[in-house]
């Protein structure tokens, strides 16, 4: 049984028991608890706060964990990164208040910072040469400078919306963070097996994302045109149709690159073009 530690609320939840969900795994109780275990594959899932991903990990409570970036590089605790999975992407950037003037990283020498990630923040000052003086916050940091108690802030970055109802302004980015799978460092090899299994699992249902199952029907002699066009994953596969003459053709695409090309494919003949969704891929 491999144990998974996942944040117990939040963004970065509801993105990884979707994933899970995705990867073909059902968990035992529609209540959330604890711990809960997987009625269909070796893992059981213990809801954890998102800082206490990475400890529980490195001293062994949970086997892997799905934490922020930014969390496990704060934490600094042994445990290694398996796979970078792509979503809850977030900053960590310096911001300062929006009617500062701001020529470079010289204007934090001296100033006071507030930050939940003082590790990361000092780390990034001493490596740039800064004297600043950090100042810890727990909760609302983007609120410091209004009411005075700091210069500048380091903190999370989404959408930028929370720093502009706050008249500050982002000027550094220091720390491009997502959702992250960290594993033990001392996994058994039955533990290793499950953990492989479930990485499998995820890629397939990652390679099928923004991706689009393309059908189309085409005269033969519109083949070489329409191939021409369609930039699949690998060559389409093409079927003779009933009505001689024609053929189906059938190809692999991301949806983005569908929407640029499907004037591209009507003029060239194609028509009946059916677009599915693919919700696995092996590759």
């Amino acid at each position: 049984m491999l144990r998974i530690a996942v944040q117990s609320k939040g963004r970065l939840y509801e993105d990884t028991m979707g994933l899970l969900t995705e990867a073909g795994i059902k968990l035992s109780s529609a209540k959330r608890t604890l711990l809960i275990p997987a009625r269909n594959f070796p893992v059981e899932i213990l809801f954890l706060r998102d800082d206490d991903i990475p400890d529980s990990v490195s001293s062994g409570v949970a086997d892997i964990g799905i934490v922020g970036k930014n969390e496990f590089m704060e934490k600094e605790k042994q445990a290694r990164i398996v796979k970078n999975l792509g979503f809850s992407k977030c900053r960590l950037s310096l911001a300062i208040p929006k009617d500062e003037e701001y020529q470079g990283l010289e204007w934090f020498s001296g100033r006071k910072i507030a930050t939940s990630y003082p590790v990361i923040l000092n780390k990034f000052l001493k490596d740039n040469h800064i004297n600043a003086d950090i100042h810890v916050i727990t909760g609302s940091v983007e609120i410091a400078p209004g009411i005075g108690l700091a210069d500048a802030i380091f903190d999370i970055v989404s959408s930028g919306s929370t720093l502009v109802s706050n008249r500050l302004k982002e000027v550094e980015v220091v720390v491009e963070s997502e959702a992250i799978l960290i594993a033990n460092n001392n996994l058994t090899d039955e533990k290793l097996e499950i953990l492989e299994e479930l990485i499998f699992r995820i890629n397939a249902v990652q390679a099928a994302e923004d991706k689009k199952y393309i059908l189309m029907n085409v005269p033969n002699n519109s083949l070489d045109k329409i191939l021409e066009v369609l930039p699949g994953i690998k060559s389409p596969t093409i079927m003779p149709l009933a009505k001689e003459g024609w053929s189906s053709v059938h190809t692999v695409l991301e949806e983005k690159r569908f929407w640029e090309i499907i004037n591209k494919l009507k003029t060239a003949g194609a028509e009946g073009i059916l677009v599915l969704n693919i919700e696995k891929m092996v590759l």
